[in-house]
């Protein structure tokens, strides 16, 4: 069994912002962009984004979204992110709706306990 390797990114929108905007913005402007560079067809085999729904009985969400995403290896991850698509025209792109000093992110491997 091949082990992937995942991508785990938690955003919280740029001050200024509300969380509708935000939400608008990375599906509509900021996953068109980063779905239109070829190494995102190469090198991302699974794509996924939380959202937060209400949850009267929880704290307020930390974050306004989650993202992961899977790649085969370690190496495909770095060409993926450090491809000159992804660093000239998609990363540029993230101070327009994310809170970059607020940015979490782990490379991670999963471990599936249930499922």
């Amino acid at each position: 069994m091949s082990h992937m390797v995942k991508m785990v990114i938690t955003l919280k929108r740029r001050e200024g912002m509300t969380h509708g905007e935000f939400t608008h913005y990375q599906r509509n402007i900021h996953r068109p962009l980063l779905l239109s560079i070829p190494e995102a067809q190469q090198y991302i085999r699974r794509f996924v984004v939380s959202y937060p729904v209400p949850a009267p009985n929880y704290p307020e969400p930390d974050y306004d979204s989650v993202v992961e995403a899977w790649f085969d290896s370690m190496d495909d991850l770095n060409a993926f992110y450090f491809s000159e698509n992804f660093l000239k025209h998609v990363d540029p792109d993230h101070e327009n709706f994310i809170d970059l000093n607020a940015f979490g992110r782990i490379v991670s491997e999963e471990e599936v306990v249930v499922g």
